[in-house]
């Protein structure tokens, strides 16, 4: 995974987590991201990404990753959100506003229909 390809992920992840407030288990489940891929520079600066301007974060996000992950392949578009799902799960919930935001990029990356099938199972 290139470096541009880790920072797009862990803004992803990073400003799903943000959507309701950053919780401490949350930025474990962040750190821990970080480290399983050698990317503590890429999470330092989704976290200052996020922390410019906090009510604006989940567009300025979405923009940024309208321009990059929106260009993968609809497969590793697919793959990224599961990952974010996923880790979500692992805190134990997903709330409504974060599945809302999920589903949201989902639609600007052509795959929602996907991510609910996949979410169903």
């Amino acid at each position: 995974m290139t470096s541009d390809e880790k920072r797009a992920l862990l803004l992803l992840k990073s400003v799903i987590f943000h959507y309701h407030g950053l919780d401490e288990d949350e930025q474990k489940l962040l750190d821990e991201a970080a480290k399983q891929m050698d990317a503590q520079e890429e999470l330092k600066w989704a976290n200052e990404f996020i922390s410019k301007d906090y009510l604006s974060a989940f567009e300025r996000a979405r923009e940024y990753l309208n321009n990059t992950i929106a260009k993968y392949d609809k497969e590793k578009r697919l793959k990224y959100l599961d990952m974010v799902w996923k880790a979500n799960n692992k805190k134990g919930y997903i709330t409504e506003m974060e599945a809302t935001a999920m589903l949201k990029l989902a639609k600007d990356w052509q795959v929602e229909n996907e991510l609910i099938e996949m979410v169903k199972k």
